[in-house]
């Protein structure tokens, strides 16, 4: 399936297709969500959703990552060096490392805006020294870098039918709806991490802080001021959906199924929480597998149609050797026919008659 994809796109450097190759090994291992809508996408615009989810993910995972051997400065050492490769690469097109070769050749291909991904290393930047939001206009700023701009990222890829900052802001309100999500279903994965991505004036509003939260952790046990606290926090990110569902219909057709299965299969999520009775800081919350077929296979139906009732590109009409030109042959040499013999002219009656004309052809 990657080298038709690679192929469909165009990619024919095979150090570039190695690249890309590796991203999409990186979605199909971390992105099991974002990998199956992926899937809908026409096959030549796959290969660049595969280098955006790619690099995100690489810097995720320096922030994330839980070895207790990778020190807040070795982090933010690490983070320097990707930043610096990020800068050359969106410069130069390309890259020595496979991953920022992938994004500097998907932002030139697509003329992605270069402030996306440095809003996005700044927020990446951040985690390592924010553990806490007073309110939720602060989290939204961080989720502007974290979030926001990976909406915007994908939009050229995904096309639109609308002017493009038309469909920027609902671009925008899916990426932090996903993220929302994700800050919801990993509630305890972050305490681990010592970070807690709940607005603490929401948290105050339900009785809640940090403490009860780590002792919820710890314990395994619940409580009614947590329940409502992430009830509220489910609440407020369907709103998020709601703000950010009218951009599907602004992109292109052969890329909705692709958005609308995520979509989907996202906000799901929030439905399985709530049937877990909001038990995220013990257990993941999980899609079942039957589940996010079911959806995947009716994306997959929509895609076709909207690819069958796409017109069919045109093509160039074969070309075909002309016929060898002919010069006919010369026309025999033309004599000049001999003039008629003058006859003398009459003598004129007595009346008047009109003269008749006696020359022959020239």
């Amino acid at each position: 399936m990657t080298r038709r994809e690679l192929d469909a796109a165009g990619v024919t450097d095979p150090v570039l297709r190695d690249a890309y190759a590796r991203c999409r090994r990186l979605n199909a291992r971390h992105g099991r969500t974002y990998f199956l809508a992926t899937r809908l996408l026409p096959v030549a615009r796959r290969p660049a959703v595969h280098a955006l989810y790619g690099f995100a993910r690489w810097a995720d995972d320096i922030v994330d990552d839980l070895d207790p051997g990778l020190t807040p400065a070795r982090r933010a050492a690490a983070l320097d060096r990707l930043e610096e490769r990020l800068a050359d690469g969106l410069r130069r097109g390309t890259g020595s490392e496979p991953v920022v070769r992938a994004l500097a050749h998907t932002a030139a291909v697509y003329d992605i805006d270069h402030r996306h991904f440095t809003d996005f290393m700044a927020a990446m930047r951040s985690d390592l020294e924010v553990t806490r939001y007073r309110t939720y206009a602060e989290l939204r700023g961080y989720m502007h870098g974290s979030a926001a701009v990976i909406g915007l990222q994908m939009l050229p890829v995904l096309g639109t039918v609308v002017p493009r900052e038309e469909a920027a802001p609902h671009a925008a309100a899916l990426g932090v709806a996903f993220q929302l999500t994700n800050f919801l279903r990993d509630v305890g994965e972050d305490l681990d991490r010592g970070r807690v991505y709940l607005p603490e004036d929401l948290m105050s509003a339900h009785g809640v802080d940090r403490e009860l939260l780590l002792w919820s952790r710890a314990t395994g046990r619940t409580d009614p001021r947590i329940r409502a606290l992430l009830t509220a926090a489910a609440d407020f990110t369907q709103g998020v959906y709601r703000e950010a569902a009218p951009g599907l219909a602004m992109l292109e057709p052969a890329s909705r199924a692709c958005v609308r299965t995520a979509f989907i299969l996202y906000r799901d999520i929030l439905r399985v929480i709530e049937e877990d009775g909001y038990a995220v800081l013990h257990r993941r919350a999980v899609v079942p597998r039957g589940r996010r077929a079911a959806v995947a296979l009716g994306g997959g139906a929509r895609a076709i149609a909207a690819r069958l009732r796409a017109p069919a590109p045109r093509r160039p009409a074969p070309l075909r050797r002309p016929a060898p030109l002919r010069r006919p042959a010369p026309a025999p040499p033309q004599r000049p026919a001999p003039a008629p013999p003058q006859r003398p002219a009459p003598a004129a009656p007595s009346q008047s008659v009109p003269p008749v004309l006696t020359e022959g052809p020239s």
